[in-house]
């Protein structure tokens, strides 16, 4: 493999009179050994001759299995990294853009932003753990933990970094929030929130208990969408907005549409929905709420126009985090399941507004109708696959391992069957009364049969258990 060293001080090839190499215009200048011609691979100079042998051998076997990072790529800042690289070759959907910026520009960059790809070790991972754990909570410090991870991986695949030290250091463990299973309410908590909402928001429970959709799901669900004769409803989009509050459609959670079965009754509330609350048509961008530079983008950001079958009171489409605080959060109130934490004054108009301030916990926000919805599949012996398919799961196990605490008899079948094979199969089972007592009492009030019963009375039964697990009676006359 090509390769070599050069001596920078000295030229090449001796002097024809005198034998021997002169110095050429860099004698003593810098260091004097470079080692140059290894494909894909940038020179490196280095003091003595010993150093460069051996970073050559070894940037030529690194460099014949592939696995060669020079060193000096590290040495870029992991914010500038982040703003020159990984961010700016993203092309994430705005409402994962927003959430995802502020955690990388709140926590990630000020902690260990100014440290070099390379400088990233064990130690700096310990402490950046510790710092981030003083900041946020454990469930969102295992995001942020991911998020750091991804930007190294690329670091690596930018061939900055030769491995992820994330994923190689193992004194160093990921965050790990305290495992809670998915929630699920009675029905009688179900109607008591049903009934403290708005009339015209109440079918969004319907549709969160009866289909099990997702909060977006449900805010941009059609009237088109539900096929009455076939007796399902098509969820084909979901209403989101971005970090800067623009609404606009997108396809479910997963890119992929599903087809969830609509339960009779469940069709009967829609009609009766329909009926009185009209549904409003809604033109929104798909996709991406961005005015589109392209032809491309503006091909794909099209608006699209559906009939909404939930909006506000003056025809609007819903904005959730106002529909969670003035309507949501109040039905919970009602129905005794939080309390106000505070109070907040709004002034407008030449009059004073105080509206009690509610501390929601999130297991039961809109979510839980949707693990209701999956607690009451399983509990009726409904198909895992089938549920995991009307959830639009990525995969079966995704739903299992969010909802396998739901399973009627979790558990008790191994138990039960753990209980036979410990069961002693030794023991005589001996009747605790004779066999031949319920026979007498059937006996007529004959005077010879009495004659029988008075010697039968004056008899002895022993029992003994066979070899084939039978029972054999011995009758002695005493």
């Amino acid at each position: 493999m090509a390769g070599y060293i050069e001596d920078r001080w000295l030229k090449k090839r001796p002097d024809k009179r005198t034998g021997k190499r002169e110095r050429t215009a860099l004698y003593g200048k810098g260091k004097r050994y470079r080692v140059k011609g290894i494909p894909g691979v940038q020179d490196r100079s280095f003091d003595t001759s010993e150093d460069a042998k051996q970073w050559l051998a070894t940037a030529k076997t690194d460099s014949s299995r592939g696995e060669f990072v020079d060193p000096r790529r590290g040495e870029i800042a992991l914010t500038d990294y982040i703003v020159d690289h990984w961010w700016a070759g993203r092309s994430d959907e705005p409402s994962t853009a927003g959430p995802m910026s502020s955690k990388v520009w709140n926590h990630i960059i000020p902690l260990v932003g100014d440290l070099a790809l390379r400088d990233i070790d064990a130690s700096a991972l310990r402490s950046f753990k510790a710092d981030l754990l003083t900041r946020v909570e454990e469930s969102t410090a295992e995001v942020i933990w991911g998020l750091l991870s991804s930007i190294l991986g690329s670091a690596v695949d930018d061939q900055r970094l030769l491995r992820n030290p994330m994923k190689v250091k193992n004194s160093v463990k990921p965050p790990r929030p305290t495992e809670k299973k998915a929630k699920a309410w009675t029905r009688q908590v179900v109607d008591a929130v049903r009934a403290g909402l708005q009339e015209r928001y109440r079918f969004a429970v319907d549709l969160g208990i009866g289909l099990g959709l997702r909060q977006g799901e449900a805010f941009g669900l059609a009237e088109e969408d539900f096929d009455f004769e076939a007796g399902v409803v098509h969820v084909r989009r979901q209403l989101k907005w971005d970090i800067k509050g623009r609404p606009y459609f997108s396809l479910p959670k997963g890119r992929k549409t599903r087809e969830v079965p609509l339960p009779p009754n469940l069709a009967a509330r829609a009609r009766e929905h329909f009926r009185r609350f009209p549904s409003t048509p809604c033109t929104l961008p798909w996709r991406n709420p961005e005015p589109p530079t392209t032809a491309l983008e503006q091909r794909q950001r099209k608006p699209i126009t559906v009939n909404l079958v939930l909006t506000t009171s003056h025809g609007n489409r819903i904005y959730y985090r106002t529909w969670n605080d003035r309507s949501w959060k109040p039905a919970l109130a009602a129905a005794g399941i939080i309390k106000p934490v505070g109070e907040k004054v709004r002034r407008g108009e030449g009059r004073v507004r105080r509206d009690p301030v509610y501390a929601a916990p999130r297991e039961d926000m809109f979510h839980v109708l949707r693990h209701t919805y999956a607690s009451v599949q399983l509990e009726a012996g409904e198909s895992i696959v089938s549920l995991s398919k009307w959830l639009g799961h990525s995969t079966p196990k995704v739903t299992l391992d969010h909802y396998a605490h739901f399973m009627p008899g979790a558990g008790q079948r191994g138990l039960a069957a753990m209980d036979a094979w410990l069961e002693d199969r030794h023991q005589p089972k001996v009747p605790e009364k004779s066999l031949l007592a319920g026979w007498i009492k059937k006996i007529p009030p004959n005077p010879q049969v009495k004659g029988l019963v008075a010697q039968g009375a004056r008899m002895s039964v022993k029992y003994k258990e066979t070899a084939r697990g039978g029972l054999a009676v011995n009758i002695i006359e005493c």
